[in-house]
């Protein structure tokens, strides 16, 4: 068994919102349970009365009551509290536990100075924004869209757009035209809000032009709003008002529209990387309940806690963040390039502002291990209790690097989920141990299996990670996909009623979970099926190179096929036959001899999405031919420019040349 990196507290469950949640289900329900296994067990066995007891213990604000919890728990289609009426936005600031002066938003950024929002502050600015809303015609089911970063503005907007039963949707302003355009056009909206510009480091960027032809290319535009960001001297363009005319003195007060259980709250969108971006139409009452349920009793957070994510408002993790409130905590948000001016910049804005659970990424983490970082030298980090990573694995040095390096009593939480859910399936929480590479249990209410090839769950094997039961959080549906054919294409195909989700997984006996990265994305030599997560693990360990991306071209007659490593050196460096050498005994020591892969090559940079996500799938599809606007929507990149040399290696690769990629 691997070391244990942290042990709960002997007194967690007197300290723990779960464990308030444990003496709450004892005193209201009769409930007891031995340990998380069993609460777990318990909570995806009994559908209606775990969610029951969400809904009730958090006193959510029905405006009509349910007739039921669970009407129809068939996938898709599970219909949850049929009736019910309620308001996401009431219960992000009805702010549970704290005062009207109590901060609520701490924002720092590039761009301006920081601010702070008191509760009172923060219900203000949502009642004058959802005034100007109705101003200019906003109701009930009208999408209103921000290309806007992650911003105090960009929350008031979201909330007052739910307030009135208006449906939201952001793109963060990195974003090219082509990409914000082709999830837009799908969902027509009536107002566009967005900012001028912003500051990545000390680098201005001017976003006006974008501004301007994503205006031009959605018709349904009837009003844009401008946020003077970059330049808060500058003046709406043309046919545009002000964000301070849109947030301007009213006597309305502040109201909220009740709206069915299931009606769309915002759509996020999957990352795009091939056709356009599937339009996920996500329901007011299950995000809340599962943000509720998340937040509380997984991470831990309330009432005097300064919750914080490293994220866009492109992400999902933007959306998870901002619902903070509901469970009484402060966010932080942040707006900038978080490697500026040094990589310490992240962990000061947490000694600065006070963070008691500081979320970010494993490669943002891993960065700051090779540079030899040491967080807790260069900022006191006293506060935070909390340390979350989620958007690709961690692996064990990593574990290992946050308690020597940022703090030995932290709770380190990894999890894994998606924009599909807004949510996490695997995560941590206050009960269990942490153990090095481990993802520590599966979620409450998350029926979490592996399966193998055939279909057949597994315990201690490489498997599918497919959901069994519903979950409140899954779409409502896609945005224009009206026989749901689309929705069940994505989750439902492969396994009929049941969610496959795309990532291979190891559910351990004790209910730990390892996620070995995208499941078609999987290298398969021999019979051995390994995720692209330890590979990456084993070759970006090595102090020479940077990044790297693995693919495994098939044989379609049934050989080993070929495996092709490529990889980004540090400045200056060149690959040569020593460095292939050394990479490759690295590999076989570490893996299996089957993992050497057939070719090294380097490459200037590995192509990402928007939120730093590896695209192994659509460099495989390049290099077995497809064309490079074919194979990935460029405008969801952070690099498309990384493209074009797997697309020069493919041609050289087909016309038997000598390949080497430039």
């Amino acid at each position: 068994m691997p070391d244990v990196l942290w042990t709960p507290p002997a007194d967690v469950l007197e300290r723990s919102r779960i464990g308030d949640y444990l003496r709450w289900l004892r005193a209201h329900r009769g409930l007891e349970f031995t340990g998380y296994a069993e609460l777990w067990q318990w909570s995806v066995t009994d559908l209606s009365a775990f969610w029951g007891s969400v809904w009730d213990y958090f006193q959510v604000i029905a405006h009509t009551p349910a007739t039921d919890v669970l009407a129809d728990a068939t996938m898709p289609g599970a219909r949850w509290f049929p009736g019910a009426t309620l308001n996401y936005a009431e219960h992000v600031l009805r702010m549970p536990g704290l005062a009207d002066d109590d901060p609520v938003v701490i924002a720092h950024g590039q761009t301006r100075a920081p601010q702070t929002l008191t509760a009172a502050d923060l219900r203000e600015q949502v009642r004058r924004v959802a005034a100007g809303l109705r101003r200019l015609g906003v109701g009930t089911g009208d999408r209103v869209a921000a290309y806007a970063p992650n911003i105090p503005e960009t929350f008031v907007l979201m909330l007052a757009t739910s307030s009135l039963g208006a449906v939201f949707s952001s793109c963060a302003p990195e974003f090219g035209t082509r990409s914000v355009t082709d999830r837009w056009q799908q969902i027509e909206p009536t107002v566009l809000v967005a900012v001028d510009g912003y500051r990545y480091g000390d680098k201005p960027v001017d976003r006006r032009g974008e501004v301007a032809a994503i205006r031009a290319a959605l018709p349904s535009l009837r009003h844009t709003v401008a946020i003077p960001y970059l330049d808060p001297t500058g003046t709406p363009s043309e046919g545009a008002i002000g964000w301070a005319e849109l947030a301007a003195a009213t006597d309305e007060p502040l109201t909220f529209t009740p709206v069915p259980f299931d009606h769309p709250l915002y759509v996020l969108y999957s990352s795009g990387t091939t056709g356009l971006p599937k339009p996920i139409v996500h329901g007011h009452g299950g995000i809340l309940l599962e943000h509720l349920k998340m937040l509380a009793l997984h991470h831990d957070l309330g009432p005097g806690d300064r919750f914080f994510w490293f994220t866009t408002t492109g992400w999902m993790m933007w959306n998870f963040l901002v619902s903070g409130p509901a469970v009484g905590s402060a966010i932080v948000l942040f707006d900038g390039n978080p490697g500026h001016p040094d990589l310490g910049t992240v962990w000061r804005l947490a000694e600065e502002t006070g963070m008691t659970y500081l979320g970010t990424s494993p490669p943002f983490l891993l960065a700051c291990r090779k540079a030899g970082l040491v967080p807790k030298e260069v900022a006191d980090l006293s506060a935070l209790r909390g340390l979350g990573s989620t958007g690709a694995p961690l692996p064990p040095e990593g574990f290992t690097w946050v308690y020597e390096a940022v703090g030995e009593t932290l709770q380190l939480q990894s999890l894994s989920g998606g924009t599909d859910v807004c949510t996490g399936f695997v995560g941590g929480v206050p009960l269990l141990p942490v153990y090095p590479g481990e993802i520590a249990c599966r979620a409450l209410g998350t029926k979490v299996e592996a399966r193998s090839a055939d279909g057949t769950p597994v315990v201690g094997e490489l498997g599918e990670l497919v959901i069994t039961a519903p979950m409140p959080s899954m779409p409502v549906g896609f945005w224009n996909d009206p026989d749901g054919r689309r929705y069940r294409e994505a989750y439902f195909d492969f396994y009929p009623g049941v969610w496959r989700h795309g990532d291979w997984i190891t559910v351990n006996s004790r209910g730990g979970c390892v996620i070995t990265g995208r499941s078609d994305a999987t290298l398969n030599r021999g019979g051995v099926r390994l995720g692209t997560a330890e590979f990456y693990s084993v070759v970006e360990g090595l102090d020479e190179v940077v990044d790297s991306v693995v693919v495994h071209l098939e044989d379609a007659d049934g050989g080993p096929g070929e495996l092709l490593l490529f990889v980004v050196l540090g400045e200056g460096l060149e690959l040569d036959d020593t460095l292939r050498k050394k990479i490759a005994r690295e590999l076989r020591t570490a893996l299996s001899p089957r993992h050497v892969p057939d070719e090294i090559h380097q490459v200037r940079a590995v192509p990402r999405t928007l939120s730093a996500k590896k695209l192994e799938v659509p460099v495989k599809k390049i290099l077995t031919g497809t064309p490079v606007d074919s194979a990935a929507a460029k405008g969801a990149l952070a690099n498309p420019e990384s493209l074009t040399a797997f697309a020069a290696f493919a041609q050289r690769r087909a016309s038997d040349e000598d390949a080497t990629v430039g």
